[in-house]
């Protein structure tokens, strides 16, 4: 590779090449990542030829398909996690009142954090380590796991991870989905009936169900938002009975008479050679609160 580029431009590594590496290493594609990092693909290409020419090495081999990590890259892959992690790390830690030991970003989907599941656990969490600081965000399994992999996000729980290296992927409890209706009197199936995108587990599970189902005519990807609907329209959808159960004492849902429930499972996904003690001890105190969530499952 011709390594033609202003000898300026290769002296610094900067956190946008770590962070392209990464995008371009994540998604297989220059022009996928450049979606993701909202550039042009032009900007991604510089990135990543200044990166190489600072490194002195082809990180990527290019083709029609996309691009693929060289031998080198696979090598660098692990360090520039590394360095990313280190990088906004150090940027966070720098801001942090001097109470702070320091910080844990921790990431979920929005049905995680319903019926107060993950804000009870992180009222838990900094009563046991009040000296860190703790981020919490919302999002989905695609922006969890890209965050994860940047290293920008230190924990993420999610129904439908993705397995990359470097990333750990655990099993922390399931949730029980069951079919519930605001008028259980009505014949069912309806045009009332909302599907909720649950991932790919539920559609296989809902499809052995109801084979013969047509599509509904409403789709949504978030349970909340069926909630929502459901309460302001009437209607049905498969929701977790954590979630609904309020809903169900008040009256408001009821359950469909024979209908099925499914399981869906929840994971925990973190950085899987971390040395941070305090990541560990949270991780730890996940650990232990996800195992009296499946107690309560069991009982």
């Amino acid at each position: 590779m011709d390594f033609n580029i202003d000898k300026s431009d290769t002296k610094l590594m900067d956190i946008d090449q770590i962070k392209t590496f990464l995008s371009v290493a994540a998604n297989g594609s220059f022009v996928e990542a450049a979606s993701r990092l909202y550039v042009t693909q032009s900007t991604v290409s510089t990135r990543i030829q200044r990166l190489e020419a600072y490194m002195g090495v082809v990180l990527f081999v290019r083709n029609r398909s996309g691009a693929t990590l060289t031998l080198p890259g696979r090598r660098f892959l692990r360090h520039a996690k590394s360095l990313l992690v280190t990088l906004e790390q150090a940027r966070h830690d720098i801001g942090l009142p001097s109470r702070y030991r320091t910080s844990i970003t921790i990431g979920a989907r929005i049905a995680l954090w319903e019926a107060l599941l993950l804000p009870e656990w992180i009222g838990i969490i900094r009563a046991q380590v009040p000296d860190v600081s703790i981020r919490s965000d919302i999002g989905f399994e695609e922006d969890l796991m890209r965050c994860l992999i940047e290293g920008s996000m230190d924990i993420g729980m999610m129904y439908t991870p993705q397995h990359s290296p470097g990333l750990q992927v655990e099993h922390i409890f399931d949730e029980t989905l069951v079919l519930l209706t605001t008028d259980p009197n009505k014949p069912w199936p309806n045009d009332d009936y909302i599907y909720v995108d649950w991932g790919p587990g539920f559609y296989a599970q809902h499809s052995n169900s109801y084979p013969n189902l047509e599509r509904p005519a409403q789709v949504v990807n978030i349970g909340w938002l069926a909630v929502q609907l459901i309460l302001s329209n009437g209607g049905s959808g498969f929701l977790p009975i954590r979630i609904a159960e309020p809903l169900i004492k008040a009256k408001k849902l009821f359950h469909v008479p024979d209908s099925p429930q499914y399981k869906l499972a929840a994971y925990m996904v973190s950085q899987r050679d971390s040395d941070s003690i305090i990541l560990q001890q949270v991780l730890n105190s996940l650990r232990s609160l996800a195992a009296i969530e499946r107690q309560k499952n069991y009982c």
